[in-house]
């Protein structure tokens, strides 16, 4: 199942037009034409990162609002770990809970949870597999939307297993329906996301036919509404909570620390982690068991729909984390693997395989796409290699490709142009000096 649904949009009355964004698209999936921005949806993987950087605002992160809850008979909040990272005014996570409820949710079901639930899956799906070297995981829908677009022979390489979100989705719905007797299409779960690609991986599963989370909530949307109702002593319990290690994920790192012993790396930040996998998709990481690779700087609590600085966000997950005792702990690790060995394994892995995107195509013949990029490489060779994007394009390769493709002309380049018009001043001095044959002059002897 795919779609080019995406969470990310432009606002184009807020744009000016300035190139910030195309500099940092990581799939070089923006252009600025005619003054305004334009997203090519075949390469955006929805990592936010034009949202964090464009300082006019004018990229914004579509999600659903508190009013949509009026659909349903019973809604489940599903909050990641890092919302709890963004209240500093909070007590503890009960206080949020219970905020979470008072904005209008049922019941809430801690993210952290489904992280405990995917550790286990993880850890058997390594060893009961003969699979590919480095494995990678599929947690982060940016790191796998990246890998259908730019590093297409690394999917047999990534962990065909469920994201976190998921796995929280599925039990509490399949226990409030149980328990209370809801029909399922009456349950609305929605999950309260840190960031863009989460949201689009709602509306377009990951290895899955169907979504189980009927929508997601934005923490920078509902901070407010939180923030007005903590402060009163309130206090509730989730339907589940996880372990300190399922909060741990929310930070770099927390998966592998969750996993425990392997041969492993963590890189987090998407342009970090595109430098990991050219190493991957080159071979150079065979002795490497397994990658924790998230888009984000610093992990899910530096997300770009968070609010707070992802430095102090980091600091306040830990304490979460920490937070939870011992006993707790190994109380929701052995939920965990009773809730696996309740509905099996196969339940919380991926059943529709995940496909590459193409994000560029030159033409749709062989034939042509040949002599198409034969010409792209001898435009190349003839810009000035500057990559300063006065164009419109990030680079001069991307440039390059805008213009065998139509979508460009080659003096958009300024020093094209400048080069150009050098030349028609140079046919024009020459011409202002050449005497026309009727009015040449005669040497007649």
């Amino acid at each position: 199942m795919e779609s080019r649904f995406h969470s990310v949009k432009l606002l184009e009355d807020k744009c000016k037009g300035c190139t910030n964004c195309i500099k940092r698209c990581p799939t070089e999936a923006i252009r600025v034409r005619e003054g305004k921005a334009v997203i090519n949806a075949a390469r955006c993987i929805d990592c936010g990162e034009c949202v964090r950087t464009c300082e006019n605002h004018a990229k914004a992160i579509m999600a659903n609002s508190l009013d949509d809850l009026q659909e349903f008979d019973y809604n489940i909040a599903l909050p990641a770990p890092a919302l709890y990272s963004q209240i500093g005014k909070a007590s503890g996570p009960d206080e949020v809970v219970w905020a979470l409820e008072q904005i209008g949710f049922d019941a809430v079901c801690d993210v952290s949870f489904g992280a405990d639930i995917i550790t286990e899956c993880t850890r058997r799906y390594i060893r009961g597999n003969d699979l590919p070297r480095p494995m990678i995981s599929s947690a982060c829908p940016a790191v796998v939307r990246l890998v259908q677009v730019r590093f297409p022979g690394l999917i047999p390489h990534l962990a065909k297993i469920e994201s976190p979100m998921y796995a929280a989705a599925r039990v509490a719905r399949a226990r409030v329906g149980e328990q209370l007797r809801i029909p399922d299409d009456r349950i609305g779960v929605f999950f309260i996301s840190p960031c863009a690609a989460k949201i689009t991986a709602i509306i377009s599963p990951l290895g899955s036919e169907k979504s189980y989370v009927n929508g997601a909530l934005a923490v920078s949307d509902i901070y407010g509404p939180l923030m007005a109702s903590l402060g009163r002593g309130g206090s509730s319990r989730p339907l589940y909570r996880g372990s300190g290690l399922g909060f741990g994920w929310a930070m770099n790192g927390g998966e592998l620390r969750a996993l425990g012993d392997m041969k492993a790396l963590a890189v987090d930040g998407i342009h970090n982690v595109i430098g990991v996998l050219e190493e991957a998709d080159s071979g150079r990481l065979q002795r490497v068991d397994y990658i924790e690779a998230l888009a984000c700087q610093a992990g899910c609590v530096g997300g770009p729909a968070n609010v707070e600085n992802p430095f102090v966000a980091r600091v306040r997950m830990r304490d979460v984390s920490a937070g939870v005792d011992a006993g707790s702990m190994a109380t929701s690790l052995q939920l965990a693997r009773d809730c696996i060995d309740e509905f099996g394994e196969g339940y919380f892995c991926m059943h529709e395989p995940i496909q590459p995107l193409a994000g560029m195509e030159l033409a749709e013949s062989l034939e042509s796409a040949i002599a198409r990029m034969g010409e792209l490489e001898k435009i190349v060779a003839e810009l000035p290699g500057l990559d300063c994007g006065a164009c419109g394009s990030p680079t001069c390769r991307t440039h390059a490709e805008d213009v065998v493709c139509g979508r460009a002309i080659e003096t958009d380049c300024v020093f094209k142009l400048r080069e150009r018009m050098q030349q028609m001043a140079e046919d024009l001095l020459r011409l202002a000096r050449t005497d026309l044959p009727s009015m040449a002059r005669r040497d007649d002897n």
